[in-house]
């Protein structure tokens, strides 16, 4: 059967001397796999079409698991993200969040535009870092993790101005629970309010952003002990990107 689909490349795989296996996350059906073949090669129509974060439309013809390329038409290359290496080591990491926690055929349409959208952002000069934390609650709601920012999580009143978060129980609590608990922190106002804020913010929508380091920080730090507590899996990419960071901070 042919298949045609709006698609993203998220991972390529060399298959053989010539061929590549490539990773799409398309629109209409979410991830899957296709061979490429005489992609590595210099020649071929494909080498291009077939580099990561690739926004294109694929034919491909299937029969079994695996679907063949057929042919390309390209929607937008992402060129200028492999020309800079935190933009390309930031992106490597957003399409690597949909590869990892995504089985194959499995995906969603609001998911696909939203990583179109924070490509689009971070090669236009975004901060890649805010791009991200708001792209990683979108996959934590799609994973099933939701976390609860607005209310206590453990008796679900009101917050009353607290602000005491906790990533192993999944969000806020009052100050009246998170004396009870043991793996609580203290999360600065402004920094709560931004995740509140990028829990319901559509990526598309993405205004100008302007957020103190401090803050950013502190993002960071509660959405990477969120993304540890509920997703637990080792993304090769955000080892990279701490350790760019860390080098340029020295």
């Amino acid at each position: 059967m042919l298949y045609k689909v709006d698609g993203i490349v998220i991972r390529t795989i060399d298959y053989g001397e010539g061929n590549k296996i490539i990773v799409i996350y398309t629109k209409e059906m979410g991830k899957v796999s296709v061979m490429a073949r005489g992609a590595k090669k210099l020649k071929s129509r494909l080498s291009s079409v077939t580099q990561l974060f690739t926004y294109a439309q694929y034919t491909y013809y299937k029969t079994g698991k695996m679907g063949t390329l057929n042919d390309v038409e390209t929607l937008k290359s992402f060129h200028e993200l492999n020309l800079d290496i935190f933009k390309s080591t930031y992106a490597s990491y957003l399409v690597e969040l949909v590869d990892r926690m995504l089985e194959e055929q499995e995906g969603s349409a609001y998911i696909f535009e939203q990583l179109v959208a924070s490509l689009e952002f971070i090669q236009d000069d975004k901060d890649p870092q805010i791009i991200t934390h708001i792209f990683e609650l979108k996959m934590l709601e799609l994973a099933g993790y939701y976390p609860v920012l607005t209310e206590c999580i453990s008796c679900g009143s009101d917050l009353n101005n607290s602000t005491f978060i906790s990533a192993s129980l999944g969000g806020t609590l009052c100050n009246k629970c998170s004396s009870k608990e043991q793996y609580v922190k203290k999360i600065n106002a402004r920094a709560l309010k931004l995740l509140q804020v990028f829990q319901q913010m559509d990526i598309r929508r993405l205004g100008k952003i302007n957020i103190s380091d401090p803050i950013k920080n502190e993002i960071k730090m509660i959405m990477r002990e969120f993304m540890d507590a509920h997703v637990n899996i080792n993304f090769k990419s955000r080892y990279v990107l701490d350790q760019i960071l860390n080098y340029h901070q020295k």
